[in-house]
């Protein structure tokens, strides 16, 4: 295996159904595609996840969270997550293509909420029992939704997922006083510069380069990025890299020699030390932490 396993919404149902959405109850999904969700994987869409039932851990990127009920999680494009949950777990999710939504709302963004915001914005929200009802009855209504589909079904879905979407938006927002309108500025520039990182930290790892593709100063996105996160540019860059890195390590046969050239270090060692000094551990190190053979 010398790549992450990337699942698509169709993974999960018939090749002949709609491709865009997809949406169950956990304890379902869990008995449909155990198979293929065992391992850690990473999606091509959003995904968010209610627990009604169980406990457990779910891990998203290397970060671990405890599952209660209440617990709802968020999944962008491209984030690695795996879990380990009771027998009992049980709860809601969907799944939708980012067209599936956007195409709705010409003037609207999927990031304009701030869960998938940032990869450094929060993937969890824990709620109350009120919280619960009030939100559980959306997920009920959106799922046998999906199990009619009847006429104009998925303009149907999309009411719900908004709704969703809207009340999950005003409990981060309570919980998060401090937002003004320079910092939602420099919400959105850094958000532009996570995607430029994204797609670019394989072959640029120079800050000034996404200031230039930015049309800002060096200077200034700095600022924007240490505002946002208390992080420099450059270890964001550096940050995205060793992530990466981990991924490959733990979910891929490749070797760290391998690796560094395949995210554009040619000097093994120099990219050996610098997983160390990010990670704290030697590469090595890192795949024993996680129980699998170096």
């Amino acid at each position: 295996m010398n790549e992450i396993e990337l699942l698509k919404i169709n993974d999960f149902k018939n090749t002949n159904s709609e491709n865009s959405i997809y949406a169950n109850t956990i304890l379902n999904h869990l008995q449909l595609h155990h198979s293929r969700i065992e391992k850690p994987h990473k999606h091509n869409f959003y995904a968010v996840f209610l627990f009604t039932k169980g406990t457990g851990i779910h891990e998203i990127d290397f970060n671990q969270y405890k599952v209660n009920p209440g617990s709802v999680f968020f999944l962008q494009p491209g984030q690695t997550h795996s879990w380990e949950l009771s027998e009992d777990a049980d709860g809601f999710l969907f799944f939708h293509s980012t067209d599936f939504y956007e195409t709705a709302y010409l003037n609207h963004s999927i990031k304009d909420f701030p869960f998938f915001e940032s990869n450094f914005t929060e993937k969890h929200i824990f709620l109350n029992e009120e919280q619960l009802k009030i939100i559980q009855l959306i997920f009920v209504n959106l799922y046998t939704e999906t199990l009619k589909q009847q006429k104009k079904y998925k303009q149907f879905i999309l009411t719900y997922i908004t709704q969703i979407y809207i009340y999950l938006n005003r409990l981060h927002e309570s919980q998060n006083q401090n937002n003004n309108i320079l910092l939602k500025h420099y919400q959105n520039v850094f958000s532009n510069f996570e995607k430029l990182v994204d797609s670019l930290f394989k072959e640029n790892k120079s800050a000034s380069k996404y200031a230039d593709l930015l049309n800002i100063t060096q200077k200034h996105l700095n600022r924007i990025v240490q505002t946002v996160t208390q992080k420099t540019t450059t270890q964001i860059i550096t940050d995205r890299v060793i992530l990466e890195a981990k991924r490959e390590l733990l979910y891929t046969n490749l070797s760290l020699k391998e690796i560094a050239l395949k995210l554009g270090y040619t000097d093994y060692t120099y990219f050996s030390r610098l997983f160390k000094k990010h990670s704290g551990i030697k590469a090595s190190e890192f795949k024993k932490h996680y129980n699998l053979e170096e």
